[in-house]
């Protein structure tokens, strides 16, 4: 038996005997997206029902799934910060049960070094291959800093979880605990976007020239772009996750990565979100590389590819350019994920087109999302100087370079027809008109 052998079975155990490694006062990593370590964090709650821990800080970013470790009946035994709000715990931030730390998603490994030093990581890995590594898998951006940076590191190890390449690696002998588990993966499957949405692709499509290298998140603004993509040639992939309408561009053979600058021949990556066909393509695909955010988010990595064409979205813009992206007024919905890393990636980047995307309304087509001025209390997530494409259903704004009257024009011509009067109204009350 191998020495790794020899360790990895010394240290298989319960979930509840690992979690009983965590002690009282302790800051937490849950690792999150589809790669929720389950059935650990559901023994770590029992352990906190039966009064065994308080005051445990569970840092995270983005969980997918039930999140019982935020109920109230834990409050002071539990305690997230999280650095992206999910739905799943949304209302617990709002409830000030719960705690939001705003950051770049390509800084969050800088802070487990740094501000935020990790006691424990709980992580969830496919199990050692024949030299006694264990993928990340589906998750490599911010955990396998996270386990890095933790003096004590608890792991899953799920026969069903993908086995992903890159820079996406922990040895056996760096896992303090390994539950074995056996379960299938979350699944977000993709939604049929909308007409708005298809009509707001239709104009960004229309932005991107053969050979371009792509940031795109999920939902239904990036799915209907790919439907528009399916006549381009040679596209590439960087982005922080993707979800399952890349895997249809690549076995169509119009995303082949051969035209990149960075990384050619390969789709770049932090995580994935989406069906067990995704979870499928990426198992042991090498096209495929897995990398930590402070790479794959990192604006000077990104601008190393041209024509570079960032994608994100908006919560509202105001008529001088800037973005909320991450607030509904004062009050925090999200957080600013990716969107400032590759907006001024993008922007350095030869040929490289950084978009805002937005539909023009909001709450059944009852408020406009171009805006006068931002709400009150409302975060600007990408400020004027960084935009340069803003996209409705209803066309194209390019700001950069452009004057505050040029903004406002450009913007009031792609809000909802109802809604331009009152823009230019009230352009001209606060003088950018």
């Amino acid at each position: 038996m191998a020495y790794w052998e020899r360790i990895y079975h010394q240290r298989m155990t319960t979930a509840e005997d690992a979690v009983q490694r965590i002690r009282s006062g302790q800051r937490v990593f849950l690792t999150g997206n589809c790669s929720v370590p389950q059935t650990v964090l559901k023994a770590l709650v029992q352990r906190a029902r039966a009064g065994e821990i308080d005051n445990v800080e569970i840092v995270q970013v983005l969980t997918v799934g039930d999140a019982e470790y935020v109920s109230p009946d834990l409050e002071g035994r539990l305690r997230v910060n999280t650095l992206f709000i999910s739905a799943n715990v949304r209302q617990a931030v709002h409830e000030g049960r719960a705690d939001f730390t705003p950051v770049f998603l390509s800084e969050v490994p800088g802070l487990f070094r740094q501000e935020l030093p990790l006691d424990v990581a709980l992580i969830h890995v496919s199990p050692p291959d024949e030299h006694g590594f264990c993928s990340f898998g589906v998750e490599v951006g911010i955990t396998k800093p996270a386990a890095e940076a933790a003096r004590v590191v608890i792991a899953e190890v799920n026969d069903r979880m993908p086995r992903t390449l890159g820079d996406s690696f922990i040895h056996v002998s760096k896992i303090d605990a390994f539950v074995p588990v056996s379960y299938n993966l979350p699944e977000l499957p993709q939604g049929q976007p909308g007409e708005v949405q298809m009509r707001i692709a239709q104009h960004i499509a229309e932005l991107i020239p053969d050979g371009a290298t792509l940031q795109l998140g999920i939902g239904g603004i990036p799915d209907a772009v790919l439907y528009y993509l399916k006549d381009k040639r040679d596209l590439g992939i960087h982005t922080e996750l993707f979800s399952d309408g890349v895997v249809e561009l690549v076995e169509q053979g119009v995303i082949t990565n051969e035209r990149k600058t960075l990384h050619r021949g390969k789709i770049i990556v932090g995580f994935v979100l989406g069906s067990q066909r995704l979870y499928d393509f990426v198992d042991n695909n090498a096209m495929v590389e897995f990398h930590p955010t402070d790479y794959v988010n990192d604006p000077f990595v990104i601008a190393q590819n041209d024509n570079m064409v960032a994608i994100n979205s908006a919560i509202e813009v105001d008529l001088t350019g800037q973005v909320c992206a991450d607030s509904i007024g004062p009050k925090f919905y999200s957080g600013v994920g990716g969107q400032v890393d590759f907006i001024r990636g993008a922007a350095r980047s030869k040929g490289g087109k950084p978009i805002i995307a937005l539909p023009s309304t909001a709450k059944g087509g009852t408020i406009s999302r171009i805006v006068a001025t931002l709400k009150p209390g409302a975060g600007v997530t990408t400020t004027r100087n960084d935009v340069h494409y803003v996209v409705t259903e209803y066309g194209v704004a390019y700001l950069h370079g452009k004057t505050i009257r040029q903004r406002a024009e450009a913007l009031i011509a792609i809000a909802h027809p109802d809604f331009r009067a009152d823009l230019r109204r009230e352009a001209k009350k606060l003088g950018f008109l």
